[in-house]
């Protein structure tokens, strides 16, 4: 185990164990109040409380084929802030991380408010990665999680409404996104050049996260070890689409698109740890 001493978060290494050596799995909402409603579908649901509200809750999903050993907490708003809670989750020692976010569309012809979006990779139009990787390294999402929210997705009944793609990760939201500010015009540009090369959505968390798995990433595996439970990070995210033609949906919209997402992201866990155990 590490003997890491957290400053943010109020657990320690035993709180990342589990999974038969493959790590408890972290589910990675924005908000506090995602992560209470994430962790109430947990079985043996246990609170560490934060005085940073980083509260970190641990539990376990269970179906009738398996149990996988979870969390969910808090990253706040921005890479920053995602920065310090995944940096010491993996020191730690977590493995898996599953961000459960929100974001607007940039085809909102297509992809509208309700709809999910699953992250291939990510724009990295944030400057908190610069600090630990060349702008050349790309941010690309694990294939194999990937694959499995893609499953979840269908078994959810939520395929007609799901996307699969890139995402457009972004320090301000105000001044890139909404074009406040007397950057508007070249904001605005800089968006619609998005738009036309195909990325999906807009958010302010996922291009960090992936980029953290590729510099914390352990050993390359042939596929012959693809299955392999412990060493390699895998990261990913699905997305709640929370705008569209207007830059945020009525609350309740914002509420269905929410569990929407938590209803994918928990199938997918679950479909992870089914293609993982299947090698064990």
């Amino acid at each position: 185990m590490s003997d890491f001493v957290p400053h943010h978060l109020s657990i320690a290494s035993e709180h990342t164990t589990g999974n038969r050596g493959a790590g408890r799995l972290f589910l990675l909402p924005g908000s506090d109040g995602r992560a209470r409603r994430i962790a109430e579908r947990f079985a043996k649901r246990e609170v560490i409380p934060s005085d940073r509200q980083l509260n970190v809750h641990l539990g376990q999903l269970a179906s009738d084929d398996l149990v996988v050993d979870v969390g969910a907490v808090a990253t706040g708003m921005g890479c920053p802030s995602l920065d310090i809670v995944v940096t010491e989750l993996i020191r730690l020692g977590a493995r898996l991380f599953l961000r459960v976010g929100t974001a607007g569309s940039l085809q909102p012809g297509v992809v509208r408010v309700g709809d999910l979006v699953i992250a291939t990779g990510a724009v990295r139009d944030e400057a908190t990665s610069d600090a630990y990787a060349p702008r050349e390294f790309p941010a690309v999402a694990d294939p194999d999680l990937v694959r499995s929210l893609e499953r979840a997705a269908e078994r959810c009944g939520l395929g007609e409404h799901t996307f699969r793609g890139l995402v457009h990760s972004k320090d301000s939201l105000f001044g890139r996104e909404f074009h406040v500010g007397p950057r508007a015009a070249a904001n605005q540009e800089y968006m619609r050049q998005l738009a036309e090369m195909g990325a999906l959505a807009s958010e302010m968390e996922t291009a960090h996260l992936l980029v953290l798995a590729g510099v914390h990433r352990g050993d390359a595996l042939p596929l012959s070890r693809a299955r392999a439970l412990a060493g390699a990070i895998r990261c990913g995210a699905v997305l709640a689409i929370i705008g569209d033609d207007r830059p945020f949906a009525e609350p309740e919209l914002v509420a269905r698109a929410e569990e929407g997402a938590i209803d994918v992201a928990l199938a997918g866990t679950l479909e992870l740890f089914r293609w993982l155990f299947s090698g064990a």
